[in-house]
């Protein structure tokens, strides 16, 4: 028989183990997870040309509007890319200050 959510959590042994929220939320704080996913790339590829709005975005790639509206707020969430509105639209922007941290981190293992 299965056990529910609440008897697995009042196990001791497995009391510390750590549950993602539910339901699932694509986004992180931490810039090297965000990156880990190749369509965020591919949106950070795009957004090093040029600003352009999740429609933009969405056009070169075979997932929807939606879904690149998810990893865009995960990229924001870690300070990767910018937002700014222009009317109704959104305008989506590499933050290089946000790289600038990242650069920094991975200089510490060329110096």
């Amino acid at each position: 028989m299965r056990k529910l959510a609440t008897e697995v959590q009042r196990t001791p042994h497995l009391a510390a183990v750590q549950r993602p929220p539910y339901p699932f939320r694509m986004t992180t704080s931490d810039p090297f997870t965000a990156i880990a996913d190749p369509n965020r790339r591919h949106l950070l590829e795009e957004l090093r040309r040029a600003p352009k709005t999740v429609n933009e975005l969405a056009q070169g790639l075979p997932i929807s509007r939606p879904a690149v509206s998810q990893h865009l707020k995960a990229l924001l969430d870690c300070e990767l890319v910018t937002v700014r509105a222009e009317g109704t639209r959104r305008i989506y922007a590499v933050n290089s200050k946000g790289f600038g941290r990242v650069s920094l981190w991975l200089d510490q293992f060329w110096s």
